[in-house]
């Protein structure tokens, strides 16, 4: 098992990959055909995980991570668990912007077994945004998607003038600081 590095290798020529790290793998499968749907002018790479650190023997053949985002399903301690976990996995450079939470679940609140605040701690611990969503609906599905997508152009350096970093410190809440 390897740690999960950003710049251990070089960035492919009008491409990008991202990484979805998550339990519900149901989940994991309809986000990554919304993105794939959307209109894009790169190649993107989808690669999907239960939890990290991602095995060591296909270390050469995959490509380079611009984004990886930690799904967790409100509905399960279990998904937090396993991101909380995996989160120790990673290389600390990615957390410069090269990392986001994806909260999944949010529409059935009365059902929740996660609390809000472990999910807003986690996200101002490792300085990284957390978005919210419902992706059993079609339109919040689509919405995330194209979200998702413009963060991974950004993460990949495909829009000039503008870093990882720097996108990350304009998605942070004024009520942070």
């Amino acid at each position: 098992m390897s740690l999960v590095k950003p710049f251990d290798k070089l960035p492919t020529l009008n491409s990008a990959a991202i990484l979805l790290v998550g339990t519900d793998e149901s989940q994991q499968q309809q986000l990554a055909e919304a993105i794939l749907k959307e209109k894009k002018i790169f190649k993107i790479n989808i690669h999907v995980a239960t939890s990290l650190p991602l095995p060591a023997e296909r270390d050469h053949i995959r490509p380079r991570i611009d984004l990886i985002v930690f799904m967790i399903n409100m509905q399960s301690k279990h998904s937090l668990r396993n991101v909380e976990a995996s989160l120790s996995h990673m290389d600390a450079n990615f957390f410069l912007g090269k990392v986001c939470f994806l909260i999944t679940g949010v529409g059935r609140m009365n059902h929740c077994s996660v609390e809000m605040n472990a999910v807003r701690k986690l996200g101002n611990l490792y300085c990284s945004p957390v978005l919210f969503c419902e992706l059993d609906s079609e339109g919040i599905r689509v919405a995330t998607a194209q979200r998702l997508l413009r963060m991974l152009q950004i993460c990949a350096g495909h829009v000039p003038g503008v870093s990882a970093l720097f996108f990350s410190s304009l998605m942070k809440s004024s009520i942070d600081e």
